[in-house]
């Protein structure tokens, strides 16, 4: 490697190092003639928009054969944006191979877990382990490297996109190589392999390396440690992939910055940001709203978890939507200042740049569906003119740029290796969603206005009072420790169903559930119970638990029983518990309840750790608080929840947004932010 990543944000042409908010889209100029660019460039210049990503699906267009290269074109709008003012997140245009490679090496193609081959005709059509692809993936960036080292319009290197949307698993023969590999550095012994995947079972046993195998289509149930090694290895070969391309650009744009667009929404959970964000300059997400009861509380959450992956510094919205998708099943379009609000509530979260995609609607191609700043429309339209007013809303907003987020008193922890492992086959329930269990808890904290910050596993814990680890499957010995310190000294721990259960080779700690957690609980389970589809089990507090239960025996007379089941053979035993240890305490609640049945549990844990809401009551759950600060300055985001006028009384400070006369006032889906 050249060098490590260093946090650094986007190197403006003009050498200003004043913070300010990054506004623009993916461009693609390429899929337009060259009379609609001067237009573009104007049209930018009205809506505020100061920078935009370049060159993502270009490479069958810079390359159109090998040996064959065409920068005259990107030449040309590279300076031309410059000449507007707007600046270049410039992308490596390696995420999908053109049709002349995939046709001369068929084999960098990727292949399904059941033998098939994927091939070309959509995008990322290649196998992360292929050195036939990496070979011609880094000779591009190469060529772009050295071409546009020295352009007064590059700001940052945008390596690939979206790396592992649709190529994180690939069970070819060069993953099967590679696989090999990584268990060997993992491992060092197939002795050790054999133990940690408890090869014993099933007649498994390894002799040789070369016997190993991904996990294939097979007649049963894979190996379970097998599949979980394998998603480890597949998103650290995309982080090799990731690693490759920066470090070349390193070597020639030393003092360009280097990111690539993270996916951190909804069930995307092949790629282990929390590992990758280590590895680039500045973290960068996209993020799409699914419709439905909590698709606001989700954006918030996925926001919320890049700005812990970004360890507080400013980061990068690369994409989300001015309107409707076309990838969902319906495709709903953003009502009345829902544009402004879901882009705002990301820089709540710490992001500095609010971009979207794309630039100008696609009038062909698989996207040409999905809303853009610029839409089929044209300017004279409605979503243009919303682009244009937060163009100028960001430009108001400039001192909150480059401020950090005030962090919490709570926290929920998220862990992806719990949420591969509590996912795979062979389980006591298919049903179990681990993100959902983490959202669930997100959307309580928001109904009872109380900020939780969003964090990884291995962040540091101390700083908060309480802490909500959900599903928390997977806990090494070390963690084990780490959790119980955390509670002696003084935090409040609340974990759940399907906690403390393996270790981190996916074997079951022995002696009584929850495993690891066990003692520091004060309970033992000697058998799980989880619910059919459609069943559920009144508790004696008033909530209805679903999907799962626990037979819970108390084993510490430290612990007190928070709430008891109230029906079935599982009456009078205790659901929710909790014990005192040392100067803080462990709750464990062992029943889905969703989010409106957690409010009441969460709202008692609250309060045995101390933590009230910043908000007036009557503006707990209706409006969402984030904080950002600088200096004495704090930035209170104020976001309406409802679709009705929310008056804020008892919030002080200088409005920085647009306002009514006298005291503060929301309106349906607004944001307020208020310098304190």
């Amino acid at each position: 490697m050249t060098r490590a990543p260093s946090p650094r944000w986007l190197r403006w042409p003009d050498d200003d190092t004043t913070p300010r908010f990054a506004y623009g889209a993916d461009y693609n100029p390429e899929q337009w003639p060259r009379e609609v660019w001067d237009e573009d460039v104007r049209l930018m210049r009205e809506a505020g928009v100061n920078i935009v990503s370049l060159a993502i699906f270009s490479w069958a267009r810079i390359q159109p054969a090998p040996g064959t290269w065409d920068f005259d074109w990107l030449d040309e709008i590279m300076d031309l944006l410059h000449q507007g003012g707007i600046a270049v997140d410039l992308a490596t245009a390696t995420a999908s191979p053109p049709p002349w490679l995939t046709t001369l090496h068929p084999e960098v193609l990727p292949v399904t877990q059941s033998g098939e081959t994927l091939w070309p005709g959509a995008r990322q059509h290649w196998r992360p382990t292929s050195p036939v692809f990496r070979e011609y993936a880094l000779r591009l960036v190469e060529k772009m490297a050295e071409r546009y080292a020295d352009h007064p319009a590059l700001t940052a290197w945008h390596v690939s996109n979206e790396l592992g949307c649709h190529n994180i698993y690939d069970y070819s023969d060069d993953a099967a190589r590679a696989f090999r590999v990584w268990l060997t550095e993992r491992y060092g012994t197939v002795e050790a392999l054999n133990h940690a995947w408890g090869t014993a079972f099933w007649s498994q046993r390894y002799t040789e390396w070369e016997q190993i195998l991904p996990p294939r289509l097979a007649a049963s149930h894979p190996n379970p440690t097998q599949q979980l090694d394998f998603k480890r290895f597949s998103s650290d070969a995309l982080k090799d992939h990731l690693r490759a391309e920066r470090d070349l650009l390193y070597g020639i744009t030393p003092d360009v910055p280097v990111t690539t667009n993270f996916m951190v929404m909804g069930e995307t959970k092949g790629m282990h940001y929390a590992d990758w964000a280590q590895e680039v300059d500045f973290v960068s997400n996209d993020h799409y709203v699914h419709p439905g009861p909590q698709g606001l509380d989700e954006l918030s959450f996925s926001a919320n978890l890049t700005g812990s992956l970004a360890g507080g510094r400013p980061w990068f919205l690369m994409e989300h939507s001015t309107s409707a998708v076309n990838w969902q099943a319906v495709n709903v379009a953003k009502r009345a200042g829902e544009l402004a609000r879901d882009s705002l509530l990301h820089v709540a979260h710490g992001a500095d740049a609010v971009c979207f995609f794309q630039w100008r609607q696609s009038a062909a191609g698989a996207e040409k569906y999905h809303s853009a700043m610029v839409p089929h429309a044209g300017a004279d339209s409605e979503v243009f003119r919303s682009v244009a007013a937060l163009g100028g809303l960001l430009g108001d907003l400039a001192e909150v740029a480059g401020s950090a987020r005030r962090p919490a008193r709570a926290a929920i922890l998220f862990d992806w290796e719990s949420w591969w492992a509590s996912e795979q086959d062979s389980h006591p329930t298919s049903l179990l969603r681990y993100r959902q269990e983490a959202l669930d808890w997100y959307s309580a904290f928001l109904a009872l206005g109380v900020r939780a910050d969003v964090i990884h596993q291995g962040a540091p814990l101390d700083g908060y009072d309480l802490v909500v680890a959900p599903v928390l499957h997977v806990v090494p010995r070390a963690l084990a420790k780490e959790l119980a310190n955390y509670a002696e000294s003084g935090g409040h721990l609340v974990t759940t169903y399907f906690s403390g259960v393996v270790d981190e080779n996916d074997h079951a700690w022995l002696g009584g559930y929850p495993g690891a957690l066990r003692e520091l609980l004060g309970i033992r389970i000697e058998e799980f119970a989880p619910l059919l589809d459609g069943e559920s089990v009144p508790l004696d507090d008033g909530t209805t638990g679903t999907l799962w239960t626990d037979r819970i025996t108390v084993t510490d007379d430290a612990v007190e029983v928070l709430a008891a089941y109230n029906g079935g053979d599982r009456a009078g035993l205790p659901a929710i518990t909790r014990r005192t240890v040392g100067t803080g305490s462990a709750a464990y609640v062992s029943t889905r309840l969703g989010a409106e049945g957690l409010r009441g549990v969460l709202a008692r844990l609250l309060a045995g750790a101390g933590i009230t809401s910043e908000l007036p009551e009557p503006l707990r759950g209706r409006v969402e608080l984030a904080v950002r600060a600088h200096g004495e300055a704090e930035y209170w985001f104020l976001v309406n929840r409802t679709d009705e006028t929310v008056g804020l009384a008892g919030v002080t400070g200088t409005p920085l947004t647009p306002a009514a006369e006298g005291p503060l006032v929301l309106g349906p889906r607004g944001v307020a932010v208020v310098r304190r």
